[in-house]
């Protein structure tokens, strides 16, 4: 990746739906030139994905809850299959594997308490290997973003 490269994925990262000639203007290139890096980059695994960031409160999300999970023991198996239930679950936006007293972070959006608690009681229930859990609820979002830093390009 290039210094025009990283220009173009900060661009991109602030509106994946801005014209190539719009971008190509900003960064001195032609709209085919800044298409084919596009293109390179998703082809590279740079770009991941092309996605609409929509409002939690305004498709009935309004909670946001970040649970702590702590498991019963490590055992490979075990992991796996708590690691395919939490990637299969739409409600669980994000998740980490972390250090620490928890073993899993979990960013949850839930239309209200009653649906958070029932995808709870699904955890423990189809999760024999979860000791326990803690949650915590987001009482406002400051910032919620997906961008990346890019450094300039070496």
């Amino acid at each position: 990746m290039d210094k025009i490269d990283r220009r173009i994925l900060n661009l991109l990262q602030k509106d994946a739906r801005r014209p190539a000639e719009l971008i190509g203007a900003d960064v001195g290139l032609s709209a085919s030139a800044v298409q084919r890096r596009i293109v390179r980059m998703r082809e590279e695994g740079i770009i991941l994905a092309e996605v609409a960031v929509l409002d939690p409160k305004r498709v009935g999300r309004a909670l946001t809850m970040i649970v702590d999970v702590e498991v019963e023991r490590e055992r490979p198996e075990l992991l796996a299959s708590l690691k395919q239930w939490i990637v299969s679950e739409p409600c669980i936006q994000e998740a980490w594997y972390v250090t620490g007293e928890g073993d899993y972070v979990l960013v949850v959006l839930a239309r209200d308490v009653e649906d958070f608690e029932a995808l709870m009681q699904r955890l423990v229930a189809e999760n024999a290997n979860v000791r326990r859990f803690q949650t915590r609820v987001a009482l406002s979002t400051l910032k919620r973003g997906m961008s990346v830093p890019l450094d300039p390009a070496p």
